[in-house]
């Protein structure tokens, strides 16, 4: 089985951070983002693995290299330009309609969902496309969602395409589904022209009359989702990430990387706080030295700086 990962975003959001790293390389306990989906995708079967890389490749390909997992192949797929999510997965085309189905992840994420129980699901309803929706909640209250139909057709997507007759609506959690044949109805635009999925993909098919583009919302007890895309987002994940059924508990922390509870602070390997520095709800990337004279709390310290939550999120 194959899958994809969309790990070519500019990481606008993340502010002076998205400098150093792309968001998909961004470390939380000490392992980088990417290297936790490549887990869970090993974990449910999948063996090969293509990752579009165009904001600072060069920091998702090492977080590769050191992590992921040895079972899995990996290719990339570069973009000079960025091709938005549609453009990105229409650019690796061939090697996903080779997979029945096909795995596509947004790569700013922590996630962990019953895969298995999903690609079952997907095939008995012979969908040409699955999204993976949530339950809508407070503290997601600024995601847009999607609406689904009592037999789970795609309805609506966000504010940007309402057919009606929705009976459910959702978050979206970045997994879709996809079987061979929906490639053949890829946007006709010339090579290299950026588009979304959602959009430009689903949204004319479903105005077309499809109802095999589908939702399916995942059972709260086997969903873990942990957007990785704001300071603040990224904070959470390193400070309150749930257990993973993937991984084992003895496994989830990098070695050389320590998480002093009383501070709420995450030091990644071989980094130092000086004597008098003192964080709180803080991380620390690998290899860092902390000055003396740091006293801060809500950021992270990366590229000899500190980056302050409050002040990225503005």
């Amino acid at each position: 089985m194959r899958a994809m990962i969309l790990a070519a975003g500019l990481g606008t959001r993340m502010g002076s951070l998205s400098r150093l790293r792309a968001k998909p390389a961004l470390p939380v306990l000490g392992r980088p983002v990417l290297a936790w989906l490549l887990e869970l995708l090993s974990h449910h079967g999948v063996e090969e693995v293509c990752i579009n890389l165009h904001h600072l490749p060069e920091t998702v390909e090492e977080a590769v290299e050191g992590f992921a997992p040895p079972n899995l192949s990996i290719v990339y797929s570069r973009e000079a330009d960025p091709l938005g999510t549609g453009g990105g997965i229409a650019g690796a085309r061939d090697f996903l309609a080779a997979s029945d189905p096909s795995i596509v992840l947004a790569g700013d994420m922590i996630l962990d969902c019953d895969l298995s129980g999903l690609i079952a699901q997907h095939r008995e309803a012979r969908s040409a496309a699955t999204l993976l929706m949530a339950q809508p909640s407070p503290e997601r209250a600024d995601y847009g969602t999607l609406g689904i139909a009592d037999d789970g057709a795609l309805r609506r997507i966000a504010d940007r395409f309402d057919l009606g007759g929705e009976s459910a609506s959702g978050l979206f959690v970045g997994v879709r589904l996809l079987s061979p044949g929906v490639f053949d109805d890829l946007p006709q635009r010339p090579t290299g022209t950026p588009f979304e999925d959602l959009s430009d993909w689903w949204a004319p098919l479903l105005a077309g009359g499809r109802r095999d583009i589908r939702g399916h919302f995942a059972l709260p007890e086997k969903l873990v989702w942990q957007p990785v895309g704001t300071p603040a987002e990224y904070l959470e994940a390193n400070l309150a990430l749930p257990a993973l059924s993937f991984i084992d508990e003895a496994d989830r922390l990098v070695p050389g990387t320590r998480v002093l509870d009383r501070d709420q602070l995450v030091l990644g390997a071989e980094a130092e706080l000086a004597d008098g520095a003192r964080l709180r709800r803080c991380v620390v990337w690998e290899g860092e030295r902390v000055p003396a004279d740091l006293i801060a709390e809500e950021g992270i310290f990366a590229g000899d700086a500190f980056h302050s939550c409050r002040a990225l999120n503005r």
